[in-house]
């Protein structure tokens, strides 16, 4: 069945029940009318055509007042009517309503919200919080939105009033996620008891959310994590600091992997603040969010430890709301063989080499003066093997100019070097970084048969 709209479906008795004693109305899930409901619009016109034509009805004050004409969205509850029950504030479909006091007083107060755009599966599930976000409640059916929800009670009507905060989510695994602040993003500054259409749709989400829940809420996953502070936190940004509010430990992964991680936590019950703070994970603000193969945070959100090959598609929105990148870092690999990867003492170095480009000091390979060269953050590219079969770096290809200010932006031609004293020989590879994220490099050394050390 659809949505009632046409009066002529409603029969007394049988979908709506009026008791003039107790002066309700109610709903049933029976004839004509099923869950899908009935437009109030349609409840009023019936009431107006029984009450012309039921004999006992005309004796009893009309219940339903229009507020706002034609469009039939807004309504008084008056002459001390009530809807009977929960089941039949359930059914009532596009438009809110007040039970007002015999002076005129707002006892109750429903808003009707109802979202444009389509749900990916009709059996997709939104929530919305009024004022407390770590109690979110289901909307009472499944797929696109069409419901009556009260925003006020007066102290005999539940005593609340939430008229001031609304926030909807739509989150479902492998989707994109929808969120909605009806009052920020319509300008509101108090609800009331009309309809409101907010924009709620998703769509598929599985190019960049490849694994279930299963798989993400374990490891590789398991170390990406966000933290929420109350103050700001400088992070560097090719050399400038900038401010920054939530945190995500990017553990080394890639973007994608990091991407699923976040979205998982922001479908969790639970806290998913890492930190001395409590966050509750379906009601906290999105995170992240790809346009194409970037990835763009939202305000205040930086993440930490990103693979070097990745730096360069990640868009940061910092505290003030101004996008910050990292300037171009080339990357690559260093590869090792076996011998190499065995060597319990193995080391490796990257060193500059003279081009002859005019543009060096001096301080290349095989000189005294030999420099090592700093990766992106500006640490020297050096270090243990152990046992690792490839190792990646990062290089502030725009920025360095350990060779002089004109090398910046430019190609680096590199020698690289690697022994491990028990199992690997000395073994020597060149080669050039280039503007690219491609840049690997490989270490084949000859087994050690020589060396004693008794």
């Amino acid at each position: 069945m659809t949505k009632i709209v046409d009066p002529d479906l409603l029969n007394q008795g049988v979908e709506i029940v009026f008791d003039t004693a107790a002066r309700t109305i109610e709903l049933a899930v029976a004839g004509n009318l099923s869950d899908d409901g009935v437009a109030i619009q349609a409840i009023y016109s019936f009431c107006k055509e029984e009450w012309s034509s039921d004999s006992a009805l005309i004796k009893i004050p009309f219940p339903l007042k229009p507020i706002d004409g034609p469009s039939g969205t807004q309504f008084d509850l008056i002459a001390e009517w009530s809807w009977k029950n929960a089941v039949t504030t359930g059914l009532i479909r596009d438009g809110g309503w007040a039970k007002k006091a015999a002076n005129g007083d707002s006892q109750e107060e429903w808003m009707n919200l109802t979202s444009l755009g389509s749900f990916l599966e009709p059996g997709d599930q939104a929530h919305f919080t009024q004022g407390d976000a770590d109690n979110p409640v289901d909307i009472s059916l499944t797929g696109p939105v069409n419901q009556a929800i009260q925003v006020y009670g007066d102290g005999g009507h539940g005593n609340f009033d939430y008229r001031g905060d609304f926030i909807i989510y739509l989150r479902e695994q492998g989707k994109t996620f929808a969120q909605y602040d009806l009052l920020v993003e319509q300008n509101i500054t108090a609800l009331t008891y009309k309809k409101y259409a907010t924009p709620l749709s998703n769509g598929d989400d599985t190019l960049k959310v490849t694994n279930d829940d299963g798989a993400v809420g374990s490891a590789p996953y398991t170390n990406i994590t966000v933290e929420y502070f109350g103050a700001d936190q400088a992070k560097n940004i090719s050399g400038s600091n900038y401010n920054f509010r939530k945190i995500i430990e990017g553990d080394n992964k890639t973007l994608e992997q990091i991407y699923e991680k976040i979205m998982y936590l922001l479908r969790q019950t639970s806290d998913i603040d890492s930190g001395a703070g409590s966050v509750r994970g379906d009601t906290a603000d999105p995170l992240l969010y790809f346009v194409g193969d970037t990835l763009y945070t939202n305000l205040g959100v930086f993440i930490e430890n990103v693979l070097p090959a990745d730096l360069n598609r990640v868009v940061f929105l910092d505290q003030s709301g101004v996008e910050r990148t990292y300037a171009y870092a080339a990357a690559g690999a260093m590869s090792f063989n076996l011998p190499l990867q065995n060597a319990g003492s193995a080391i490796y170095r990257m060193f500059f080499t003279n081009d002859d480009a005019g543009d060096n000091l001096g301080n290349d390979y095989g000189t005294d003066n030999a420099v090592l060269v700093n990766d992106n953050s500006g640490a020297p590219i050096s270090g243990t093997v152990s046992g690792q079969p490839a190792i990646a770096f990062d290089y502030d290809y725009d920025g360095n100019v350990q060779r002089g200010a004109a090398s910046a932006g430019t190609d680096v031609p590199v020698t690289l070097v690697a022994l491990g004293t028990d199992s690997a020989q000395y073994v020597i590879a060149t080669g050039t970084i280039t503007r690219s994220k491609s840049n690997n490099f490989g270490f084949v050394a000859s087994d050690e048969l020589t060396y004693v050390n008794p």
